[in-house]
Formats: structure tokens, sequence, C-alpha cells
């Protein structure tokens, strides 16, 4: 697909009219001007149509802007999040091998997190390679469960997706408003939020900090219809709001990542009286399927115009070709399908699909199958954990962080009560903080976790 695409897909639209949100409106007139100048500084730098660039920001309009201009180029833009630690940004850069590096010129500011930040982009020459193949965007997976995988997506694939969200009941339209908690360096923040904002003429505006107060504070700066998007970890800081203010613009919330617990959904709704839908998808393909109302939870509704299927109870997702650029995850794509990697069905009668959770998490004790996701919820409801994840080595272990005033024994007295024996965590490793992806998600590699232990 040309890089025209660009301008008659996310750029065209009222030039006087603000689109997004950041410490100040941007108008697409604006957009347009910024997109304009920072492309000629990636031509200045060498990038040309068919080159690859790698772009290494916070969230901010810079990293828009700079995405933008790349595409808008015709290369490929490789999306780094910028809280990647050196060693492995190095590691990022000599698998993808950029021919233009664009990150900050100093790194963002310590304190609570942020929604955006100011940024000044440094760009810099070198020696990479030109992009192999039609792919416009490069992502690197969360690496949650181990190495992280090279995916690639072309712009027709990025239209596609765009066309799929139109099509489904409960996103945002033109005219309403969506304040975005997700970083548009992964899939849902990207996708489902910038690109689609910029495409359906929904204002996008990012809370200056990522704290109960500021999400609703972001929330209360316009009366346009808004909903909220994230993952079920923002969930948890919004529940820390004492006495949410009464916002009668909210419509609801939409989360994306991981499934959000039974009693984690309910306290939501109750508490702040909105819609809370849930989207699963995957970086490889973007959205699947989605259930954005909440009424059919745990089904959800297949994606229009995306093929999705059931396999010996693993689903697998419609996909032309293999997304994976390296040989890390290539065997799951086989003759025009995907295999995610989870469990789930198809109802053959209405179509919606329940998603199991991974494949990987079931496990067999003494002969007897667990879902590891079973009894790691049912670890997470209790009233003396904050968070929990639950792995399985030579034995069923549990890495959780307490609530206040909670201890190893209560828990283990209370999963006495709640789960087969043979169910149980046989170890309780309790940490201070869980460590996350840069996407939200809990880290699942045992190395990681073991590290952030503080006592057995």
């Amino acid at each position: 697909m040309a890089p025209e695409w660009v301008d008659e897909v996310l750029l065209r639209g009222p030039g006087a009219e603000p689109c997004l949100f950041f410490d100040e409106p941007v108008t697409r007139d604006g957009l347009r001007r910024l997109v304009r100048e920072r492309q000629a500084a990636l031509g200045a730098a060498g990038l040309r149509r068919g080159g690859s660039v790698a772009v290494r920001l916070a969230p901010s309009l810079e990293l828009v802007v700079q995405l933008l201009a790349g595409w808008r180029t015709g290369a490929r833009v490789a999306l780094l999040d910028h809280r990647l630690t050196p060693f492995e940004t190095d590691r990022a850069l000599e698998r993808l091998a950029p021919q233009v590096l664009v990150d900050a010129e100093h790194p963002v500011p310590g304190g609570p997190a942020r929604g955006h930040y100011r940024q000044l982009a440094r760009v810099t020459p070198r020696p990479g390679r030109p992009a192999e193949g039609p792919h416009a965007l490069v992502q690197l997976s969360s690496g949650s469960t181990g190495p992280a995988k090279v995916i690639g997506r072309t712009a027709a694939d990025l239209v596609a997706e765009l066309g799929r969200y139109e099509r489904i009941d409960g996103v945002p339209r033109a005219g309403e408003r969506m304040v975005s908690l997700a970083s548009p360096v992964h899939v849902l923040g990207l996708v489902g939020g910038l690109l689609h904002c910029l495409h359906a003429g929904v204002r996008l505006a990012f809370p200056e900090r990522i704290t109960a107060e500021g999400v609703l504070a972001a929330v209360a700066a316009g009366p346009e219809p808004t909903t909220l998007l994230g993952v079920p970890f923002h969930l948890e800081l919004l529940g820390w709001a004492a006495d949410p203010p009464r916002l009668p613009q909210l419509t609801g919330m939409t989360t994306g990542g991981e499934p959000v617990r039974a009693e984690v959904h309910r306290a939501f709704v109750d508490r702040y009286g909105v819609r809370l839908g849930s989207m699963y998808g995957m970086t490889e393909v973007g959205v699947i399927a989605t259930d954005l109302s909440g009424a059919h939870r745990p089904e959800l509704t297949p994606a229009p115009g995306l093929g999705l299927r059931e396999a010996d109870g693993e689903l697998l997702v419609a996909a032309e070709r293999s997304p994976y650029l390296d040989p890390a995850g290539a065997e799951r794509w086989a003759d025009g399908w995907l295999r995610t990697r989870d469990g789930g069905s198809v109802d053959p009668g209405t179509g919606r699909v329940r998603v199991r959770g991974r494949l990987d998490s079931q496990v067999s004790v003494g002969g007897l199958k667990v879902d590891l996701t079973e009894v790691e919820h049912t670890v997470a409801a209790l009233p003396e954990v904050e968070s929990a994840v639950v792995l399985h080595g030579s034995a069923i272990e549990a890495y959780l962080v307490l609530a206040p005033g909670g201890t190893a024994a209560a828990v283990e007295e209370r999963l006495a009560e709640r789960l087969a024996a043979y169910k149980r965590p046989r170890l309780l490793h309790v940490l201070e903080r869980l460590p996350r992806t840069a996407t939200g998600k809990p880290v699942r590699d045992r190395a990681a976790l073991a590290a952030a232990v503080r006592r057995p």
C-alpha cells in the first residue's frame, strides 16, 4: 500500500478541529504540519521509501508525529517501549537493524507514571538494513511468558483492522471522546486508541498522570460522551479513588490484555455505574473478539470480517501470512491460520467465543488436570491478596503481593477452604510488587519473579 494511506485514512478531516489532547489540544491542521516537519527531518537523516526506522519514545505528541512521519515516508516503523532497559533496547536494535533511530534527548523524569510526556526527539542514522517485505509496522510481543517475538503488519493489515472497528457495536464514534490509558506503542493503545480515533474522528485524550485522580480529571475535562481504554491493571487504580466525582460524560470502559476477574468487573460497574467491556486480541492480528457492553460476559463476539475457529480446544485466527519476522514464533502459523495458544470454544448457535486461558496453564498434578488460571484467580480474589501469579514447576507455586494486614498463613487457610488439595499452591512467595510487562501484564517468567521475591 502506498504511503498516501496515511493522509487518506488517518490525517484527513476538518483542519480546525482538535483531534488529540496532550498538555494542549492539537488540531488536524497542526498535526499535519508537525508530521510534514518530522518527515523532512527523517529524510535528512537518510530515511527513504522502503527504509526502516525504530522509534523509542514515551507516550507523547512527538511519538505520534514521528510514527506518522515514518509511515508517510513509506518506511517500516518499529515501535520500542521507552521503559526497555538499555540491554533490552540494544538487543532489540540488533534484531531489527533499523537505518534510523528516533529516541529522546533526555530520559523521562521519575515519579508517578504519566499518561503522556514532553519529548524532544533525537534522530540518529545507523548502519542498518532497509525494510524486508511489505510491513509498515513492527512490534515486539510483551514477552510475559518468554522471549519477545518480532511481529510485522502491513498498512493493509492496519486499514483492515480499522474497518473491523467501524463495524463493532460500542466503539467510540465521530464526535465522541476517548481517554486512553494504554500506551500507543502497543496494539491496544495504538490501533484501538490512536489510529481508530484519528480515522473515525474521535477526540483522543491522554491523562496527565496515571492515577485515579489523574484519569478522572481527564474524563471531566471534556463534555463529550467519553470511553476509557486500558487494561485490568487500570481498574485497580480506579478502585483506589476514595470518592469518585459524578461524571455524566463517562459512558464506559473497555479493557484488553488479560481477562477481568468477575469480582473486579462487578466492583467497577457498581462503583462507577457504567458498562465495562472486554476486548480479546493479539499483537499479531489486533482485535479478535469483543463484548463492549458486558452483556454476554464471559462470551465475546468475533470481530466482523475476521475468521476464528476452534481446533482441539485451541482458538485459531485467520491470517494470510505469518506475522513473524524471525524464527521465534514462526511455527504458530500454517495454511492461513495462526495458533493463538489460547484455549477456547466457539458456540455453534450464536457464534460467540469463550476464551478459557492460556493452553500452557493446563498442568497435570498426580495425574489430575489443574487449570492454573483458575488457581490464580482464586488466589487473587482473596481479601488478603492484592495481586498474584501462579506457575507450575516441580509443584504449583504462587507469587503474590499481600494486601495490608494480609499474611501468608491466612492465605493458606483460605485456600484450604476454596481449592482441592491437589490444586493448592505448595509454595507461596511474597513480593513487594508484582513485576509487569510494558503493557501492564503480569510477568510469568520464573527467573524474573524469583528475583522479586521478598521472602518465601
